[in-house]
C-alpha cells in the first residue's frame, strides 16, 4: 500500500506537469502547490482510507526534494556543515564534515541515483553517457559534480559532490578560523598587492580554492582579472573579473574546449592578472610563458609539500610535446613562481597553511633555490629566515618588507 507520502508525490508530480510548471525555474509556486496538496490531502484522510500524515513540515520538505530537488541527497546539499557527498552504490552514501568521512543510513532505490545524476546535469550543458563515460560539471548551487559510469566503474555509478562551501572570503577571516597566522596573511596581502606571482599547493580537500579565493580578494580593485578553471568554483571579489570554464566535445566529438586554450584565450582580454584554478596537465606550459612575460597570476597545484609543488610545476609542461625541455622549463619556473603557499589537514581535518616558500629566481644542475619564508614548528606556522623575490615592488606600494617580516625587533 502507497505511503501518504508516495500520494502526495503522485498528486504534486500530475499538478505540476498539467500547470506546466518547471520545479526548478519556478520553485516559489512549486512550494505554494506542494502546501496545498498536502493541506487539501490531510483534510481528506480524516474521512477515508488514506494514510494519515503524521508530520506535515517533513512530508512538504520530503516531496519538494522529491519534486524541486534532488531526493535522498537535498538534506545533505541544504546542510551547511556537511563538505562533500559521494555514492559508491544506492547503498552506499558517505558524506564528509570537518574533513571527516562517514557513511549514512541513506539508501537509494534502483535507477534513482541515474535520475539523480540526469537531474543534476541537466542545468549544466553537460552530458553522461558511453561514448563519454565522465563528467565534471557545476550544479545550481554550485557545488561541482564528477561521476562515472560502468563499465568504467565496476557496476555503479560513481558520484562525488563536493560542495561549494566557502568558509571565509578573505584572508582576515582565514586568520580567524586559524588556518594562518596573522604575520603571514599580512606578508600575503602585501605580496598579492606588489603583483608577486603565487603557486597554492595541498592535497585533496586540503582548501587550495578557499585559499586563492582569500588570496584573489587581496588583488587592488582596480585590476581586471580572468579567472580559468575547469569548472566554476572561484569567485574573485572584484569590479571587473571575467570567468571562463572548459567545455566537453559534443556528440560529433567536436567543439571541446580545454584548460590550455582558456588561458590562450586569457592572455587576449587586456588581464591584469590571471588566476587558474587548477593545473594539472600542459596548460602549465602556457601559464608559466604568461607569468614569464611580466602578467601576475597565481594558480592551484596538488602536491605534498610546497617544493614537491616546484618540481611538479617544472614536469607538467613537459606535457606539451617533445620539443619542450627541462633546460626551458626549470629557469622559466625560476623566474615566473615567486612565492608557494603549502596547505594542508590534519587528522581532525582542521585546515592550516603549513609553509610558504620563495623561490629567489635561481637554479643550478636543473634544482630551482627555495628559501622559506614561513615554516611548521611544533604544528604552528613560524617565521623562518628565508625572504621573498622582488623587494622593489614591496617597497614600491610603500610595504615595508622587514616590518611584515617582523626582522626589525
Amino acid at each position: 500500500m502507497p505511503t501518504a507520502l508516495d500520494v502526495v508525490d503522485g498528486e504534486v508530480r500530475e499538478l505540476i506537469r498539467r500547470r506546466g510548471l518547471d520545479p526548478f525555474t519556478d520553485p516559489g509556486p512549486v512550494r505554494v502547490l506542494v502546501r496545498d496538496v498536502v493541506a487539501d490531502y490531510s483534510e481528506r484522510s480524516v474521512n477515508s482510507a488514506l494514510p494519515p500524515i503524521v508530520d506535515t513540515e517533513s512530508v512538504v520538505r520530503d516531496v519538494l526534494d522529491r519534486v524541486a530537488g534532488f531526493g535522498p541527497l537535498q538534506r545533505y546539499l541544504d546542510d551547511p556543515d556537511i563538505e562533500e557527498i559521494w555514492v559508491n552504490e544506492p547503498g552506499r552514501v558517505f558524506i564528509a564534515k570537518r574533513g571527516r568521512s562517514e557513511l549514512t543510513t541513506t539508501i537509494l532505490a534502483p535507477g534513482e541515483l541515474a535520475d539523480l545524476v540526469e537531474r543534476m546535469l541537466r542545468t549544466s550543458g553537460r552530458r553522461i553517457d558511453m561514448s563519454t563515460p565522465f563528467v565534471d560539471a557545476m550544479m545550481p548551487d554550485g557545488s561541482r559534480l564528477h561521476v562515472v559510469i560502468p563499465d568504467i566503474t565496476r557496476r555503479h555509478m560513481a558520484v562525488n559532490i563536493r560542495k561549494f562551501v566557502l568558509q571565509a572570503h578573505s584572508l582576515d577571516e582565514l586568520v580567524a578560523l586559524g588556518t594562518i597566522t596573522g604575520q603571514a596573511a599580512r606578508f600575503l596581502e602585501a605580496a598579492v598587492a606588489s603583483g608577486l606571482n603565487i603557486l597554492v599547493s595541498g592535497g585533496t580537500q586540503a582548501g587550495k580554492t578557499t585559499l586563492l579565493n582569500c588570496l584573489a580578494s587581496a588583488i587592488p580593485a582596480r585590476e581586471r582579472v580572468v579567472t580559468c578553471e575547469e569548472v566554476f568554483e572561484l569567485r574573485v571579489p572584484l569590479p571587473d573579473v571575467v570567468s571562463m570554464q572548459t567545455r566537453q566535445p559534443n556528440l560529433e566529438g567536436a567543439g571541446e574546449i580545454p584548460l590550455r586554450r582558456l588561458v590562450k584565450e586569457a592572455l587576449r582580454m587586456r588581464p591584469s592578472r590571471i588566476v587558474v584554478g587548477e593545473v594539472r596537465q600542459e596548460e602549465c606550459l602556457d601559464l608559466l610563458i604568461a607569468l614569464n612575460s611580466g602578467l601576475p597570476g597565481m594558480c592551484t597545484l596538488h602536491a605534498n609539500s610546497a617544493r614537491e609543488a616546484v618540481v611538479k610545476m617544472c614536469t607538467l609542461p613537459l606535457l606539451a610535446g617533445e620539443n619542450i625541455g627541462t633546460a626551458f622549463v626549470v629557469p622559466t619556473v625560476a623566474s615566473s613562481v615567486d612565492l608557494v603557499v603549502h596547505i594542508g589537514s590534519d587528522v581532525s581535518g582542521h585546515r592550516r597553511v603549513r609553509e610558504i616558500v620563495a623561490l629567489p629566481g635561481r637554479a643550478e644542475g636543473g634544482v630551482i633555490e627555495t628559501a622559506d619564508v614561513f615554516t611548521s614548528r611544533d604544528g604552528r606556522l613560524v617565521r623562518a629566515d628565508g625572504y621573498p623575490p622582488h623587494p622593489d615592488r614591496f617597497a614600491a606600494l610603500g610595504f615595508d618588507l622587514t616590518a611584515l617580516l617582523g626582522d626589525g625587533r
